[in-house]
C-alpha cells in the first residue's frame, strides 16, 4: 500500500516541499529502504522510528518498505522526517487511516519513546506553508511559538507521536497556537546594556555614533583594558530598532542553525556576533557538505565583532571582503551554490602592537618598531580600505573610571541616529533600507559636495596619506554622514577635517 505525507527539507535557510512516499508490499521477506540523497541522520531514523512505534502501541511493518523522499536530487539532512516519515509507515500499514495530511506540512524529530523533539528551521517551514497555500504545520510542541509568528496558517503543536496521530485522525481536537506578534516583538526588544555604562571615551562614543548613523564599519586600535569590547557590544542598543520584517529574516536564520532556545519565537533585538580569532573560514562564512549560514549570517541586520583583529588567519579575513560589499554571501559547490544574507556592521579591535602598550602613558612598550610594523600589517590594505572608521580608543584616566557623572545613554545617541537615519530615508527615497555607508559613485558625486577649502583639504589628505580610491569614497560617506547628524545639507569643512581624522591607519 502507498501513502504520501507532506513535509520540509531544509537548502541552506530555504524550507523546500519535501513529499514522503512510503511503499510496503503485500508480501516478501521483511527489508527497509530510504532513498531520495538521505543522510546519516535520516538514515538512522528506521531505528528511532522503530522504537517510538512500539513504546507508542503500534507496530513495525513486517514486509518490505522503500521510503522515497522527494525531490530525489536533492540532499535530505537532520532527523526532522522522523515524524512525516513514522506517519507514512503507519497510514500505508493501514494502521490508521486519515484525510488531512494533504492540508498540513509536518517535522518532527522522534525519541525512542515517541516524544518530539525540537527541530531546526520551523519558522522557514511555517513561511513555506503559508506561500503554498497549506491549512498550517504539525510541529514539536517546543517549536510551535516560532511556527505560530506566520499569522495566516494553523501552527499545531504535539508533544508525542501519539497525539499527532489522534489530531490527523480526528480524535483528538487540537487548538492551533495563536500569539500576538507585536507584544511578543515588544518584550524581547530590549536590550539589558546601556552606553551610559562606558566612562571617559567621548571621542570613541561620536565615532560610534557615526558608525551607527551612516552603517559604517569601524576598527578601533587601543591598549587591553581600554574599553573596545564595551563600546562593541553596546553599538546595537543606538541602532535603529528592528522592524518586524528584519526580526523575521534574522530570526529564519538562527531558526535554520538551531540557534533558537526554546519556546523562542523572535529575536528582536540587533545581533552580535563575537567569533574567536580560531575561527576556520567556514565558521566565518559558512559552508560545509551542505552549506550552512557562518558568524556573518548569523550578524544579519547586527554587529559582528573582530576582536584581536590581526591574530585572525589572514585568509580567514580576507573571506569577509565581499559581505561587506555586497551585504550577502555567496557559498559554491560542485553541486549547488548558496546564497546568504550577511548585511552587517564591521566592528574590529586590535591592540596597536604586539605587547599591546605602543603609545601607553604608563606602560613601556617591548616591541620594535619591525614588529609593530609586521604586527599591523597582518590586515591587508584592501580589508582596511573597506573599513570606514580608524579609532584609537585611549586608556581612560581614573578620575574619569571613578566619576559618579553619568556619560551620554544609549537612547540620548540614538535620538541623533534616528534623525540620521530619517535624513538618509528622504535622500534615498527609491531605495529601502539605504544608508550612506553603501553610496555608490555616482550617488556620493550627487549627495557629497563641499566648498574650495574642503576641495583643498581632501587634496592635500589624498597626496599625503596616499589614499586609496575606495579611501577617498569612505571620506566623503564619513563626512556626509556628520553632516546628517548635525542637520546640515552641506558638507562643511570641519566635518571633512573629522571624517579625514578617522583614517588613523593611512597615516604613517
Amino acid at each position: 500500500m502507498l501513502s504520501r505525507v507532506n513535509s520540509v527539507t531544509l537548502n541552506g535557510i530555504e524550507a523546500i516541499e519535501c513529499e514522503v512516499e512510503v511503499d510496503i508490499a503485500s508480501r516478501g521477506f521483511f527489508g527497509f529502504t530510504i532513498v531520495g540523497l538521505p543522510d546519516a541522520a535520516v538514515r538512522e531514523s528506521v531505528d528511532r522510528i522503530r522504537a517510538a512505534l512500539a513504546n507508542c502501541g503500534y507496530h513495525f511493518p513486517k514486509h518490505r518498505t522503500l521510503v522515497n523522499l522527494a525531490p530525489a536530487d536533492i540532499k535530505k539532512e537532520g532527523p526532522s522526517l522522523d515524524l512525516p516519515i513514522a506517519l507514512g509507515l503507519l497510514l500505508a500499514d493501514g494502521q490508521i487511516t486519515w484525510e488531512l495530511p494533504s492540508k498540513y506540512l509536518i517535522v518532527g524529530e522522534l525519541a525512542l519513546d515517541g516524544r518530539l523533539r525540537r527541530v531546526k528551521g520551523v519558522l522557514s517551514a511555517a513561511l513555506l506553508a503559508a506561500r503554498k497555500k497549506y491549512r498550517g504545520v504539525i510541529v514539536p510542541r517546543e517549536n510551535v511559538a516560532e511556527a505560530a509568528i506566520v499569522e495566516s496558517i494553523e501552527a499545531i503543536g504535539v508533544s508525542n507521536l501519539t497525539e499527532a496521530v489522534g489530531f490527523l485522525t480526528a480524535n483528538l481536537p487540537l487548538d492551533p497556537t495563536r500569539i500576538d506578534t507585536e507584544e511578543i516583538f515588544n518584550q524581547v526588544a530590549r536590550y539589558d546594556i546601556d552606553f551610559a555604562d562606558v566612562r571617559g571615551q567621548e571621542h570613541a562614543k561620536r565615532a560610534m555614533t557615526i558608525a551607527a548613523a551612516g552603517s559604517h564599519n569601524v576598527l578601533m586600535i587601543g591598549p587591553p583594558g581600554s574599553g573596545k569590547t564595551m563600546l562593541a557590544q553596546r553599538l546595537p542598543t543606538i541602532l535603529p530598532p528592528l522592524s518586524l520584517e528584519e526580526s523575521l529574516e534574522t530570526t529564519r536564520i538562527y531558526s535554520a542553525v538551531g540557534l533558537l532556545g526554546s519556546g523562542q519565537s523572535l529575536i528582536g533585538t540587533r545581533p552580535v556576533r563575537c567569533p574567536h580569532h580560531s575561527a576556520s573560514p567556514i565558521a566565518l562564512v559558512g559552508g560545509g557538505s551542505i552549506p550552512q549560514p557562518g558568524e556573518v549570517s548569523l550578524a544579519h541586520n547586527g554587529v559582528l565583532f573582530l576582536d584581536e583583529m590581526p591574530e585572525f588567519q589572514r585568509a580567514t579575513l580576507e573571506m569577509i571582503r565581499q559581505p561587506l560589499e555586497d551585504g550577502t554571501v555567496t557559498v559554491s559547490r560542485v553541486q549547488s551554490s548558496m546564497t546568504f544574507p550577511a548585511r552587517f556592521i564591521l566592528v574590529a579591535a586590535m591592540n596597536p602592537c604586539m605587547c599591546g602598550y605602543f603609545g601607553h602613558p604608563r606602560k613601556r612598550c617591548r616591541c620594535s618598531p619591525n614588529q609593530i610594523e609586521k604586527y599591523v600589517g597582518k590586515i591587508s590594505g584592501p580589508l582596511l580600505d573597506r573599513i570606514d572608521i580608524h579609532l584609537e580608543v585611549p586608556v581612560v584616566e581614573l578620575d574619569r573610571l571613578r566619576s559618579a557623572v553619568d556619560g551620554r545613554s544609549s537612547r540620548e545617541i540614538r535620538d541623533d541616529v534616528l534623525r540620521a537615519r530619517e535624513i538618509q530615508q528622504k535622500r534615498f527615497k527609491n531605495k529601502p533600507n539605504m544608508t550612506n555607508a553603501r553610496m555608490g559613485p555616482k550617488l556620493i558625486r550627487e549627495h557629497c559636495q563641499f566648498g574650495p577649502e574642503g576641495e583643498a583639504i581632501l587634496k592635500s589628505a589624498v597626496q599625503e596619506l596616499g589614499l586609496s580610491a575606495r579611501a577617498h569614497d569612505k571620506i566623503l560617506r564619513v563626512a556626509r554622514t556628520i553632516a546628517d547628524i548635525e542637520g546640515s545639507d552641506q558638507i562643511k569643512t570641519e566635518f571633512l577635517a573629522e571624517a579625514i581624522q578617522y583614517r588613523r591607519l593611512d597615516r604613517a
